[in-house]
């Protein structure tokens, strides 16, 4: 196996630089195919925006997504027998990274080659999956994905939708209304859930526009994202042929389940281009923008803006890159012993369910700052829908809501980690245990090897996954199972898995870099920068955990840990930031990956 270490398994394990992949480690016709797409996303999306989001032209969304068939970028990782390029899961990514900075259409583009084309490829017969993804893979249909109800969105098994048997035995009818339909006031094809007859679980189908029995309400009036076609659905008496069932009667939920898993790690991916291109516009306006008798960007204030847009942007890349890669591991290692191709490549997915969350609630949230600021760098201007900072702006703030909210992908990362642990499958207890011993012992003062690149910054990261398993270890056996009802902690844990993901994540690149180019002063300001960040942000979601469920001398035997074990050398972050920022404005651009 290429990469031991399971899903989650970075809590309680050390990886090694030599064992992740880094976007600089990209082919160069992995980068072709990328400039490739970034010039489709120039020449074809950027320069119609408006008119994308203006909704006026109901053919230009359906037309650019057929010429991105045209160039293969509709089936990246879709197999060659099928009409795709049969590239990997990594490339996939890196396509959806560049297509990321197209706003609305990002998200066209998504839910068509995500969720409307994975569930036929990963779950489909060979029969489905010879009649349809030829058709997807050109753009000469269009795909949805119908899961949501007015009262079954994060529960989604839930849903009201029914299937019914017709007396003959030949298809399915079903009744059912769906709403947030991504691409539905176009699509062809309709992946939908429904459970059959009284079934505890949903069932899922592949439903043809022409099949009938379908209607839809207008446009849904959205904050942002406008172009993007979002439509209620109805089903009356639709009927589905019963070699439409796709998978196994009930398997609909888990179908669901698996594919949110990619559609939560591409959308980590997804958010990168956008942070690149707003920063790249900051840098042009600020340099631009006169005020005092100066350029804005010889303030502190926007220098440290821009320093910290491009290091939450090197953190998100680290992270889901090297992701990317170990589920791309976990696949190749699944179809060498022998498992059918599609059976692995869900099933290295769900072994990194819970980097896929973190991927998308990272990259969100990142999507979501760098926005916010590139607003606050262009003032009033940012407020004007003139200047591309508004669209940018109200485009980002979906991603935290899509794909299953932020607050449910923390709630359900930490609760799949403890089922894990509670199963045997990762060793999470005994770990605890050890740090718990560790408190008791005097701490030790031998003082790391820094002759090593990164020594220090590897040990904060040793030092961090401690606090995890101190503070979860602690809950878990003080709360027992109402720890689950008490999602204000587990929100806490999860936000301390996220932080030592993307810290670790960004370490073991840079070290990469340094090994590789002898040198990386950018990489390591922008490292040691998040690692500051990182330790504060777990220091207040450490302490907010204990207060929670700890009191008296537990208590304080906790906090005494939580400062043992976030301690840090003092660092300038400001003169880190202003040199950071300096050589970004020198550059005119993101110096990192694609920059």
């Amino acid at each position: 196996m290429k990469n031991s270490i399971n899903g989650g398994e970075f809590l309680i394990k050390e990886s090694h630089a030599k064992d992740i992949f880094i976007p600089e480690h990209f082919s160069e016709e992995q980068l072709m195919m990328a400039q490739a797409c970034q010039d489709f996303v120039d020449t074809e999306i950027m320069i119609q925006a408006d008119a994308i989001d203006s909704m006026n032209h109901p053919e230009l969304v359906p037309n650019i997504l057929k010429k991105a068939g045209e160039l293969g970028l509709l089936g990246i990782s879709v197999p060659e027998e099928y009409g795709g390029l049969g590239m990997s899961f990594n490339t996939s990514m890196l396509i959806a990274d560049v297509v990321g900075a197209a706003g609305s259409f990002s998200t066209t583009y998504g839910a068509h080659t995500g969720i409307g084309t994975l569930p036929i490829l990963y779950y489909g017969t060979e029969e489905q999956r010879q009649k349809y993804l030829s058709k997807l893979v050109t753009g000469e249909w269009a795909a949805c994905y119908c899961l949501t109800e007015p009262d079954a969105g994060s529960d989604a098994n839930s849903g009201k939708t029914k299937a019914k048997l017709n007396e003959e035995g030949t298809h399915y009818l079903i009744n059912g209304q769906k709403m947030w339909i991504s691409n539905g006031g176009f699509a062809d094809l309709f992946i939908v859930f429904a459970k059959i007859d009284d079934d505890k679980n949903l069932s899922a189908f592949i439903v043809e526009k022409e099949f009938g029995g379908i209607t839809m309400n207008e446009e849904e009036k959205k904050m942002g994202i406008k172009g993007s076609s979002t439509r209620q659905v109805f089903f009356n008496d639709c009927k589905v042929p019963v070699e439409n069932l796709l998978s196994e009667r009930g398997n609909g939920f888990k179908i669901a389940v698996n594919i949110l898993n990619i559609g939560r790690i591409k959308l980590g991916a997804g958010v990168l281009g956008g942070c690149r291109r707003v920063l790249q516009q900051c840098i042009q306006y600020s340099s631009e923008r006169k005020q005092f008798g100066v350029s804005i960007n010889s303030f502190g204030a926007i220098k440290a803006k821009l320093a910290e847009i491009a290091v939450k942007t090197y953190a998100c890349e680290s992270l889901c890159y090297r992701a990317g890669q170990e589920i791309e591991d976990r696949i190749d290692t699944l179809i060498e012993e022998g498992m059918e191709v599609s059976k692995a490549k869900l099933k290295g997915v769900e072994q990194f369910a819970i980097e896929c969350a973190i991927a998308k609630i990272h990259g969100s949230e990142v999507l979501d700052y760098v926005t916010d600021q590139g607003v606050q760098i262009y003032g009033g201007m940012g407020y004007s829908a003139d200047a591309p900072m508004e669209r940018a702006y109200r485009d980002a703030r979906i991603s935290r809501i899509y794909e299953g909210t932020n607050e449910i992908n923390r709630i359900l990362m930490v609760g799949m980690l403890l089922k894990r642990a509670m199963k045997g499958e990762i060793d999470l207890f005994g770990p605890a245990k050890a740090v718990g011993e560790e408190l008791k012992a005097v701490p030790s003062f031998d003082q790391p090897d820094t002759s090593e690149p990164l020594a220090t910054e590897k040990e904060v990261v040793k030092n961090l996954k401690k606090v995890f398993l101190m503070i979860g270890g602690r809950a878990v056996q003080i709360l027992q199972n109402q720890l689950e009802e008490e999602q204000e902690i587990m929100m806490n844990l999860a936000d301390i898995m996220i932080e030592i993901y993307a810290l670790e994540s960004m370490i073991l690149r840079t070290e990469r870099l340094i090994q590789k180019n002898g040198a990386a002063n950018t990489q390591l300001a922008a490292t040691q920068i998040y690692l500051f960040e990182a330790t504060e942000k777990i220091q207040t979601a450490g302490k907010e955990a204990i207060y929670a469920f700890a009191t008296g001398d537990e208590q304080k035997v906790l906090l005494m840990g939580l400062k043992r074990f976030t301690k840090t050398k003092p660092i300038d972050v400001k003169a880190l930031r202003r040199s950071l920022s300096e050589q970004l404005i020198d550059k005119g651009k993101y110096l990192f990956f694609l920059g």
